[in-house]
């Protein structure tokens, strides 16, 4: 066996993404955030969309159909689980889980290569990563917990299989949003990708899933989505957020449906311009009538042009846009 090589004799590979630039192929993402901002719910959609071979919220295409493994130990299978995949419109034929009822399965267990291998899954979601260590292998001790994660990622890679680890938040408010995630900085070293969710800081029921770490592509724009209790979770898409600002709040906000569609429009229109119908369809989605989008579509001065027969809306520039 050869000791050493040179890059020279290196085969360059290319990257093959599940959704560019957030979630490769064959490597770990994290998907980290506050206890109710929506992570397994967001985990649940993409899986869902992965299972039907569906258009991605930021407009790119699954090609074809593919197997997912949900592994979660928080929620009943039978009484959450299900009905969540069936509200995401998921193929269940295509979504398997581990059975776990005599050994509680880990992150080193021999099960998760023999069912990757058996269902030939190319998404694997545990949710949370908290309650797959095993006892003897402490969150907080870091050469151990990158012992587990560099194994997780070698099977990821073997199998071109899409993991994604869900994580809960600590409580602290301070330092890197890289560094909140509970357990050793090493989980988030060898992931890939790790994305955040966030609430809107004005409104606390739109969501945002933004990456802190993307080493293989550069950083995506925010993902906006709604989750509340009358309308579920819908996406809203690719958009603009400021990250900084954004708060974990919890309370209750009574806003009338007129400024939630203002609200909505400013986040659907921060990246592009977007067809006025597929606006249209997504507020009808969130229960909010044409009309009182007619109306919020004026009070912000929202400008339309038609571009090969389908019109466009776009948020109007600025005085201060165009000195800067």
């Amino acid at each position: 066996m050869e000791l050493y090589e040179y890059y020279s004799s290196v085969e360059p590979k290319q990257v093959d993404w599940l959704w560019y630039p957030y979630v490769p192929y064959g490597k770990i993402t994290l998907l980290q955030g506050d206890p109710g901002d929506g992570k397994s719910t967001l985990a649940l959609n993409i899986a869902a969309l992965l299972t039907n071979g569906g258009i991605l919220p930021d407009g790119s295409e699954i090609s074809e159909p593919q197997n997912v493994i949900y592994q979660c130990s928080e929620d009943n299978g039978g009484d959450t689980i299900k009905p969540r995949l069936i509200s995401a419109g998921a193929d269940c034929k295509k979504i398997a889980c581990i059975i776990d009822e005599e050994k509680n399965l880990t992150l080193e267990d021999k099960r998760l290569e023999q069912v990757i291998k058996e269902t030939q899954a190319k998404l694997l979601i545990l949710d949370p990563i908290q309650s797959f260590i095993s006892q003897d292998g402490d969150m907080q001790n870091a050469v151990r917990m990158r012992s587990i994660m560099t194994k997780l990622a070698a099977l990821a890679e073997e199998y071109k299989c899409a993991v994604i680890l869900i994580g809960h938040m600590n409580k602290s408010t301070g330092g890197k949003k890289l560094y909140r995630g509970m357990g050793s900085i090493d989980i988030a070293a060898i992931a890939r990708s790790v994305l955040m969710i966030a609430r809107d800081e004005d409104n606390p029921d739109i969501r945002y899933m933004f990456p802190v770490k993307s080493s293989l592509a550069p950083e995506g724009c925010a993902i906006g989505f709604v989750f509340d209790e009358n309308v579920g979770f819908k996406w809203i898409g690719k958009c603009e957020a400021n990250i900084e600002t954004m708060k974990s709040k919890k309370g209750t906000y009574h806003k009338s449906k007129q400024e939630k569609a203002k609200e909505l429009l400013k986040v659907m229109l921060s990246v592009q311009d977007c067809p006025s119908k597929e606006i249209y369809k997504k507020m009808e989605d969130l229960g909010i009538g044409e009309r009182t989008v007619r109306i919020a579509e004026k009070e912000l001065g929202i400008e339309a042009y038609k571009k090969k027969n389908t019109w466009y809306w776009k948020m109007p520039v600025l005085d201060n846009d165009v000195e800067s």
